[in-house]
């Protein structure tokens, strides 16, 4: 059977050799979205026939396992078979999540019609033009516009890049935002790699950028390019009370450290009404699908 255990950053030479290969969709699949959701999402690993095997509970509070990772194609009926059996020990309702497309097409292939493959909307990634994000053209993006610019005509601010020299000053502010959001919970989870990621920016190739206005930070982000053409935005905070402050954060970013980006992955909304209408203000250029598998 299976055995499964926890991971750190310190695993995370052997989570590239699984990752880096290849050129995953959706932001599920890189090391510092394990890592950020490793300890709320109680992410385990485990290596059988030379492939990663994760698994995860999910918001919905039930275990699954996520797509196998460096596997070879004459052993997916063998690896897939250890999971079910797993499955049904553990009486695990769905057997994957977090499936990209191409995977589910090999499932397809390898077993024909023996499995049910569902489109999981709550986690669909949302994945942006940058240049829009940028220029915020268009009638639809006009509203984020004029919140932009109210921001940049009525505050004394700054945007600076975040280095060893500021991290503190940022904890401090992530640690606001939380309480004020009620930490508990999720956030609470999230707030601990927060200040994770803050302290390995430079070890986890991520790029930070905060916005103070009259000395206080009213909003911050942490991004990562994964490729040429593609970045994901893994953090993003701002004080709501600040006309305009995620405005500012979300389109300078773009524009200061993120030149020659394509595409800007955003993330999923996970089924929460307030941040899918978010997520769907900014007008996404398309959907990056995950399935589920039962």
């Amino acid at each position: 059977m299976l055995e499964f255990k926890d991971f750190t950053i310190e695993d995370k030479e052997l989570f590239d050799k699984y990752l880096l290969p290849y050129r995953f969709e959706t932001s599920t699949y890189t090391f510092t979205t394990l890592l950020v959701w490793r300890k709320a999402c109680e992410i385990q690993y485990t290596i059988y026939k030379d492939a990663m095997i994760l698994k995860r509970m999910g918001h919905d509070g039930t275990t699954t396992f996520m797509q196998p990772l460096g596997y070879r194609k004459e052993d997916l009926r063998d690896i897939i078979g250890e999971l079910q059996a797993y499955k049904a020990e553990h009486h695990m309702d769905y057997l994957l999540k977090d499936v990209e497309e191409p995977f589910a097409d090999e499932l397809r292939e390898v077993f024909g019609e023996e499995f049910t493959i569902e489109e999981d909307r709550d986690n669909f990634d949302y994945v942006y033009d940058r240049d829009r994000l940028v220029s915020l053209s268009g009638k639809v993006l006009h509203k984020k516009k004029n919140h932009y610019n109210y921001f940049v005509k009525n505050n004394e601010y700054r945007d600076f890049r975040i280095t060893e020299d500021n991290i503190e000053l940022i904890v401090e502010a992530a640690k606001s935002w939380c309480k004020r959001h009620s930490c508990k919970g999720y956030l609470l989870y999230e707030l601990r790699s927060i200040i994770e990621l803050l302290h390995n920016l430079d070890r986890l190739n991520l790029i930070g950028m905060a916005v103070s206005v009259n000395d206080r930070i009213v909003a911050f982000t942490i991004g990562e390019r994964v490729s040429d053409d593609t970045a994901i935005i893994h953090v993003e905070k701002a004080d709501s009370e600040v006309r305009g402050a995620y405005n500012y954060v979300n389109r300078t970013f773009a524009e200061k450290h993120l030149e020659g980006i394509k595409w800007v992955n955003r993330e999923e909304d996970m089924g929460i009404e307030g941040l899918r209408h978010a997520k769907m203000s900014y007008e996404p250029a398309r959907f990056a699908k995950k399935y589920m598998i039962k």
